[in-house]
């Protein structure tokens, strides 16, 4: 147990130039730690809540500096010169915000003061965070992630007009987390000489990819395999390649027959039409990840299309189950996916994120462990990925600090641990 001595919030800004909430934690006097919050801006409505002001005078009702006065005039008196260890903390939060998706204190407040306790608890050990991280799901085989680099933006990521929201690649072959980000960097400056020649846009959406006016899918997947292949690689062997459809986004439950609007294949799609769509893709290209194919309530549809691919690629639910215990478990009863993304935010707490995990990996699912649109230089979620044994990792593409910072960690972690690399 130990002692929170201090707590310190302030606004500050994320990655979009939006404002977000940091928190300071010192335990028994001398342990520091700060947490940075992201934020998301495709997020799915059972997502926590993320509070704001709402002060239109202040950064147009999107500043959090009444958040960052309230954790330190009224959160924090309750916990100062009190024994917590991490599941205490987070049990207190829960217990204070007293409603079902944070509503009360805001998400964004209890993650700050959740993972900056657990950043002072790891100083206090003396041990790297992931680590401590690895000390609370007892993994005793450190893994580094493969990233799952976004290079192609879409959705509401960028203004490219494409619905898919995230076109990555995933490099299948690397020997290490080095290699893996070095061969994905080289397909990335080689897609952005093929955009060029091509007289497209080279500007960056919000996780770093690239965000040229395409027209259609199709051709985003094409300049994705020419890139490929420039840079030196074969597309299906040394890479392959993962969608973030994100298909909430485009989902229109007003529209007869409930359709999913395309807008970049022009088109209008019931679920089993939009299904037939994917399956096309997948017969043309090398995917072999599939994120959030159906809105977020569709669990029958996405059970029926783990049923016909679950066996070929992972289907991966994000706003299906925003690493949320209840949704997961509903996922897992309907076999509504194979694999999880994870988003700290999306719940609130460290504890419950690493129950999902948990409870994702007892069932054999795959765990991705990933990052928001709005991002801050908290490299918190690299030592998530490694001290869980995540297999994956989702931090955006490799230009945009707030990115290459995850990156980066990871790198520095490698040289610490001895292990094998994470296979596909």
């Amino acid at each position: 147990m130990s002692s929170i001595t201090k707590i310190k919030a302030r606004e500050i800004l994320d990655s979009r130039g939006d404002p977000t909430l940091e928190v300071d934690t010192t335990v028994d006097n001398n342990f520091f730690g700060r947490f940075s919050v992201p934020s998301g801006a495709s997020k799915g409505k059972y997502e926590a809540l993320e509070k704001r002001d709402g002060d239109r005078a202040h950064f147009e009702g999107k500043g959090v500096k009444k958040l960052a006065e309230r954790l330190e005039q009224e959160i924090a008196p309750n916990i100062l010169n009190k024994d917590f260890n991490q599941n205490s903390i987070d049990h207190f939060l829960i217990e204070t915000d007293a409603t079902t998706n944070k509503s009360n204190l805001g998400a964004n407040l209890i993650l700050g003061v959740s993972m900056s306790f657990a950043k002072a608890e790891s100083s206090k050990l003396n041990i790297p965070f992931y680590k401590y991280i690895a000390s609370l799901v007892g993994n005793t085989s450190l893994t580094l992630p493969i990233p799952m680099v976004n290079i192609i933006n879409g959705g509401m990521h960028a203004d490219s007009g494409l619905d898919i929201q995230e076109f990555m690649i995933v490099p299948l072959l690397a020997k290490s987390f080095t290699e893996s980000l070095e061969n994905c960097t080289k397909v990335f400056w080689h897609l952005k000489s093929i955009l060029k020649e091509n007289n497209l846009s080279i500007a960056v959406g919000d996780e770093g990819g690239f965000a040229p006016k395409l027209g259609s899918h199709n051709k985003a997947l094409d300049f994705m395999m020419q890139a490929i292949e420039k840079a030196g690689f074969k597309a299906g062997f040394d890479f392959g390649v993962a969608l973030d459809c994100a298909a909430s986004e485009f989902y229109n439950p007003s529209a007869d027959g409930n359709k999913y609007l395309l807008k970049s294949e022009d088109g209008e799609m019931n679920s089993d039409e939009l299904s037939n769509y994917y399956e096309n893709l997948i017969k043309n290209y090398p995917i072999i990840s599939i994120e959030d194919p159906f809105a977020e309530d569709d669990f029958q549809a996405s059970a029926s299309f783990v049923k016909n691919w679950g066996d070929k690629l992972m289907v991966v639910g994000d706003d299906l189950f925003v690493t949320n215990i209840k949704r997961l478990e509903e996922g897992i009863k309907q076999k509504s996916a194979n694999s999880i993304l994870i988003k700290l935010n999306q719940i609130g707490t460290l504890s419950e994120t690493l129950g999902v995990i948990s409870r994702a990996k007892e069932v054999g699912w795959k765990t991705i462990v990933s990052h928001r649109s709005g991002e801050t230089e908290d490299t918190s979620i690299a030592h998530l990925a490694v001290g869980t044994g995540s297999g994956y990792v989702k931090t955006g593409s490799v230009s945009r600090g707030e990115r290459t910072a995850k990156y980066n960690e990871l790198l520095r972690i490698e040289e610490e641990i001895t292990s094998d690399y994470t296979k596909v």
